[in-house]
C-alpha cells in the first residue's frame, strides 16, 4: 500500500503547487523585492496597430469605431486590418475608413500567416495586436505604450475582461469570468516576478524589431510570438490599466472547442519552445513557465486522475479513514461539477459550484486536447468565435 500512498501525495503536491503553490512562492519572493518605479506617461512611441478578421462583418463596424478612439497621438498611430480568407462584407465595411489600411488577399492560410503579413507592412516602432470581436477602453494604447520606455520591455500584455452577457452565453460567461480573474492575478504576480509567461491574443503588444514570423502551422499564435521574445531575454509586463473586453462563448459546447484547440496548441507550443525546459539557461523565464503553463497543460490533468484512483484504493484498506475522507471529498468536488453542468443558468449556480465546475472543464479539456494533438487533426486557420449577440449588463465578471 505504501506505493499509492506515494503516489496520492506526489500527484495531490502536483496539484496543489500548480494551481496555488508556485504562486505562493513568487507572491513572497514580490514581497521582498524592491517595488520598481512606476513606466512614466507621456511616452509616445510610433504604434502600428494590428487586427486580424475572418468574416467579422457583424462585429467590425463596432471594432474600428472603438480602434479609431483610442486616446492617442493621431501621428503616431497607423491601422492595419488584415482580412485574408474572407467571404463576407468585412472588407467592404473596412474601405469605408480612409484611417484604416486593408490587406485582402482570396487565400485563406491561417491567422498565423495573416499577422506575418501584416507585420510585414507595418512601419512604426511597437505592434499591437487586437482581436476583431474585442473592444478596447481608450486608454489601452497609451498604458501598453509607456512601459517601452523601459529598454529590457520587449512586449506587454493586456488584461481580457468577459462581458456579461445574456441568453446561452450567460452560463459560460458565468464560469469564464472567474477564471480569467484568477488568470489575471497569476499574470501580475509573474510580471512583477520576471515576466509573463505568453500573452493572449485579446490584446497584445511587442517590438517590432523582436517580431519572429511564426509558421502556418501554429494554433497559439500569440502565445508562441510572445514567449520567443521573453526566450530573448526581454521582459513580457501585464498591464491590466489596458484590457480588451470580450463576450463569452456562445454556449458551453462552443467554449469547449475552444478550449480544447487551446489545449492542443499548447502541447504543440511545447514542442516548439523546448528550449525553455532547459532550466539553467533562463532560470527564471523556465520556473514560471514550466510552473504556470507546463505543469497545467501535463501533469496536472494526470495527477487528478491519480490522486483519485488512489485514494479510492487506500479507503478500501481497513483503518485508513482519513484517505475515505480524502476520497469523499473528490466525490464532493466532482458531484459539484456534475451537478452545475445541469443547471440551465450557471449565473444561480453558488459561486463554489461553479469553481468546481470550471475546473473539471478545463482539465477534462486538456486531456481532448492532448490526444487532438497526438492525431494532428487541429487546423490552423482559426475559425471565427461563435459569441452571444446580446449584452446583458454593462459590468464585467472577468
Amino acid at each position: 500500500m505504501r506505493i499509492w500512498q506515494y503516489i496520492f501525495i506526489f500527484s495531490c503536491l502536483a496539484v496543489l503547487y500548480n494551481y496555488a503553490g508556485y504562486a505562493l512562492l513568487i507572491y513572497i519572493a514580490n514581497r521582498l523585492k524592491k517595488k520598481k518605479p512606476a513606466p512614466p506617461e507621456g511616452f509616445y512611441p510610433t504604434v502600428s496597430f494590428i487586427v486580424a478578421a475572418f468574416n467579422e462583418e457583424d462585429c467590425m463596424e463596432k471594432k474600428i469605431a472603438n480602434s479609431l478612439a483610442q486616446d492617442y497621438p493621431a501621428d503616431r498611430i497607423e491601422y492595419i486590418f488584415i482580412t485574408d480568407g474572407s467571404t463576407d462584407g468585412t472588407m467592404d465595411v473596412i474601405r469605408r475608413y480612409p484611417a484604416i489600411q486593408l490587406l485582402h488577399q482570396p487565400e485563406r492560410k491561417g491567422k498565423s500567416a495573416a499577422l506575418n503579413r501584416a507585420v510585414g507592412a507595418a512601419r512604426h516602432d511597437i505592434l499591437i495586436f487586437s482581436d476583431a470581436n474585442t473592444y478596447l477602453n481608450p486608454e489601452a494604447t497609451g498604458q501598453i505604450t509607456r512601459h517601452y520606455s523601459q529598454s529590457r520591455v520587449g512586449g506587454v500584455a493586456g488584461e481580457k475582461k468577459v462581458i456579461a452577457a445574456t441568453g446561452a452565453a450567460d452560463e459560460v460567461g458565468a464560469t469564464e469570468g472567474l477564471y480569467w480573474k484568477y488568470e489575471s492575478f497569476l499574470k501580475q504576480l509573474d510580471s512583477d516576478f520576471y515576466s509573463v509567461v505568453g500573452a493572449a491574443g485579446e490584446l497584445f503588444s511587442l517590438r517590432r524589431t523582436l517580431y519572429e514570423a511564426v509558421p502556418n502551422k501554429v494554433i497559439l499564435d500569440d502565445f508562441i510570438i510572445s514567449m520567443k521574445v521573453a526566450a530573448r531575454g526581454y521582459r513580457i509586463v501585464y498591464e491590466p490599466g489596458a484590457y480588451a473586453m470580450e463576450l463569452p462563448s456562445f454556449s458551453i459546447e462552443d467554449e469547449q472547442k475552444r478550449k480544447i484547440r487551446i489545449a492542443a496548441g499548447g502541447f504543440q507550443a511545447m514542442v516548439m519552445l523546448k528550449s525553455l525546459l532547459l532550466f539553467w539557461r533562463q532560470p527564471r523565464l523556465s520556473f514560471l513557465y514550466i510552473s504556470h503553463r507546463v505543469l497545467r497543460w501535463t501533469l496536472s490533468p494526470l495527477c487528478l486522475l491519480l490522486a483519485f484512483i488512489s485514494s479510492l484504493v487506500l479507503s478500501l484498506q481497513p483503518g485508513h479513514g482519513f484517505y475515505q475522507l480524502l476520497f469523499l471529498a473528490q466525490l464532493v468536488l466532482y458531484g459539484m461539477a456534475l451537478a452545475a453542468s445541469f443547471v440551465p443558468q450557471k449565473n444561480k449556480t453558488p459561486k463554489l459550484m461553479k469553481l468546481a465546475y470550471y475546473f473539471v472543464f478545463m482539465n477534462v479539456s486538456v486531456v481532448l486536447g492532448f490526444f487532438r494533438f497526438l492525431r494532428g487533426k487541429q487546423p490552423s486557420a482559426w475559425e471565427k468565435a461563435k459569441r452571444n449577440p446580446v449584452v446583458g449588463s454593462a459590468e464585467q465578471v472577468g
